[in-house]
């Protein structure tokens, strides 16, 4: 049996008349770029996350860029963050001006460790970009406790996490300003690239539509120097027609999450993903930690199963940031995380019978190792 590790084709099959025809009813109107598609997508987005504003962008990627530089990021201020992330998150600070300063990661839950951002702040600290990896959101209390003592403001990096939930909040109620991404493969996916940044904050959405506009609040008068980097409405449409459906399709994704956990009960070579009190999350991934990750990898291969390494080389030991100083063992907990953690097959459409094949091979491969 073949596993894929995502099926889009299987989504789409369920909606694909509505998504035709909202596409079609752009192609009507030949209204492509912002526009009221994009409007009505931003507003659902908004009231969706419970904040006043949100803004469509072209990428995850350049909504973090985008609100980095609403912030006021300037050459060499310090951004802290995780070293265990995807490259954006990095990327877009050192894009910024700014200097990217890493901090380890709790261990359970793979996110920025709360107990270690005191230690790395320093004069030239502006913002805290705390990563809510794999679709759970960091512990945002602890962290804002510490942003508002120290006169920080937050950036969270909602990439993977639209509608997960901490302590009855969804994400993007925790920071002055949260970027999302509408990447194909996210529980919100579009057909192509796109991205969203939410804020509470009026001025700070401004300053992101301007910036996503060349920099221009007017046409032809700019500013600043912005970016073109604006959300299309075609990629608007797609989205308007998945986003009802999005929470039915992040609770399959737990319902699969609960039988892998209850499936990996007392075996001491797989640890699956805790949930911390309070905590909802949406696995945009199943990550695991397991022995001889990539052996396991490979064997499950054989089986027809698809897995993904989600991250398999931090950020601190990236070439293109060597310039920051940091070196193996700098990190001990991302680099270890990095060499065992492997994600497994969740998304909603994923059969019983899937599963269970996906569950047996893990067995069967650790079985074949005891004694």
């Amino acid at each position: 049996m073949e596993v894929r590790l995502l099926d889009l084709s299987r989504q789409y099959r369920g909606i694909a008349e509505e998504v035709r025809a909202a596409v079609d009813a752009v192609f009507g109107d030949c209204a492509f770029i912002l526009g009221r598609r994009v409007a009505e997508f931003e507003a659902a987005v908004a009231a969706y996350c419970g904040v006043k504003y949100a803004v469509g962008v072209a990428s995850g990627t350049d909504a973090l860029l985008l609100s980095l530089r609403a912030l006021g990021v300037e050459h060499g201020e310090e951004v802290i963050t995780t070293p265990y992330t995807f490259f954006a998150t990095a990327g877009a600070v050192w894009n910024a001006g700014g200097r990217p300063v890493f901090v380890d990661i709790d261990p359970a839950t793979f996110n920025l460790d709360p107990g270690r951002i005191e230690d790395a702040v320093t004069e030239r600290t502006k913002v805290i970009l705390p990563v809510h990896l794999f679709g759970q959101v960091a512990d945002m209390d602890p962290i804002r406790e510490i942003a508002e003592r120290r006169g920080l403001r937050i950036l969270e990096d909602a990439a993977q996490a639209i509608g997960a939930r901490y302590h009855g909040r969804r994400a993007g109620r925790f920071g002055d300003l949260t970027g999302f991404s509408f990447f194909p493969s996210k529980n919100l996916g579009a057909a192509g690239d796109g991205g969203m940044v939410v804020t509470d904050d009026e001025d700070l959405a401004a300053a992101v539509r301007a910036l996503r506009a060349h920099g221009g609040r007017d046409r032809y008068v700019h500013e600043v120097v912005g970016y073109n980097s604006r959300l299309d409405a075609l990629q608007a449409a797609v989205l308007s027609v998945k986003l009802p459906h999005l929470d039915e399709w992040s609770e399959g994704r737990r319902r699969h999450a609960a039988l892998y956990d209850e499936a990996f009960r007392g075996m001491e070579e797989v640890t699956p993903p805790p949930v911390p009190p309070g905590h909802v999350p949406i696995y945009n991934q199943y990550v695991i930690r397991c022995r001889d990750r990539d052996g396991f990898k490979a064997f499950l291969a054989d089986r027809g199963v698809g897995t993904a390494i989600y991250y398999p080389r931090p950020l601190h030991l990236q070439e293109c940031f060597r310039g920051l100083g940091y070196r193996e063992g700098d990190f001990p907990e991302a680099e270890r995380a990095a060499a065992e953690t492997l994600s497994l097959p969740v998304y909603a459409e994923l059969t019983e019978a899937e599963q269970n094949h996906v569950i047996e091979s893990i067995r069967a491969f650790y079985a074949g190792r005891a004694g």
